[in-house]
């Protein structure tokens, strides 16, 4: 059950929001699925003219905010090499988002959380698979409780030099905000939130974030707890509330959870990936969807 909408809905729909001095469709895409059917799996890998396709249909549905990482790859399958092959040259209006901090090495095994003086390199692999000479915005993703300064000062060296135009912070709690922020301008916070997997931090950071006019990113407000495994069948498992809300809609479960991200704020922005066209079309779609006050109140219930 999708909505009917579904092919004509730009992702405009959603509404706009800033990163630094880039203005964004707050509706965008995560490439995290590009490579394969579950994240950093190296046993399979989706049809590489499907994923082309999908990031070329994204940008004519309107995305301009893809988010990346040079380790989201499988066996034959580089996110950021698909996004270099189906989209460059780049349209001036279009944001790539990718982040630094863990790595993988070539058989797909997770490396140490990188030192300040490794974040240049990843930040160059990042150039060399995207094919460019800046990164539009670089988030740290954190790897612990411990302090960051090095770290983002690492990285607020890197956009001095020119080769990161905005940074941002990933995986983070309240404090490492406010450390960041004595170093260099922060323009998002990309954390972990959705309907069913709230962690207290977060929605900690999603209020300090509005108040401040930072970007909130959730990752995971498809899948909630399902994470890297994908999201289950669509209302597989799903709250009788989601479900409801759905049919009053005429929409999918997956599509009532984007909105009901979408509508934490005008700050919020969504990032939902797939490597299906269909779904991508959906997704998209989710951004003209308005669930009333009574409806985010039953939404809200949920956990």
């Amino acid at each position: 059950m999708t909505t009917k909408t579904t092919q004509t809905v730009d992702a405009a729909a959603a509404g706009t929001w800033t990163l630094g001095d880039r203005t964004v469709n707050r509706l965008g895409f995560g490439a995290m699925r590009l490579t394969g059917s579950a994240a950093f799996d190296l046993g399979s890998s989706r049809d590489r003219e499907q994923s082309i396709r999908v990031l070329r249909r994204a940008v004519e549905l309107g995305v301009d905010h893809i988010d990346t990482a040079a380790f989201y790859f499988s066996r034959l399958r580089s996110a950021n090499e698909l996004i270099n092959r189906a989209l460059a040259p780049y349209p001036d209006e279009l944001t790539i988002v990718t982040k630094v901090g863990p790595g993988r090495d070539a058989s797909g095994a997770w490396l140490p959380w990188a030192t300040p003086g490794q974040l240049r390199g990843q930040v160059e692999e990042n150039l060399r698979q995207l094919g460019r000479d800046h990164l539009d915005v670089v988030n740290l993703r954190l790897n612990g409780p411990g302090p960051l300064s090095d770290h983002f000062g690492a990285l607020a060296e890197l956009r001095e030099a020119g080769l990161i135009r905005h940074l941002g912070l990933s995986n983070i709690g309240p404090e490492h905000l406010a450390e960041a922020q004595a170093i260099a301008p922060v323009v998002c916070v990309q954390n972990r939130y959705g309907l069913a997997s709230r962690p207290d931090r977060s929605g900690d950071l999603l209020r300090i974030c509005g108040e401040q006019g930072i970007a909130f990113v959730p990752f995971f407000a498809i899948a909630g707890e399902g994470r890297e495994g994908g999201a289950a069948p669509d209302g597989a498992g799903d709250d009788d509330a989601v479900l409801a809300v759905a049919r009053a809609h005429g929409a999918t479960p997956a599509q009532v959870r984007l909105a009901w991200t979408l509508g934490q704020g005008g700050h919020v922005l969504a990032i939902p990936g797939t490597g299906n066209p269909d779904h991508l079309a959906e997704n998209v779609a989710a951004g003209a969807l308005r669930l009333t006050a009574d409806e985010m109140a039953l939404l809200d219930a949920v956990r």
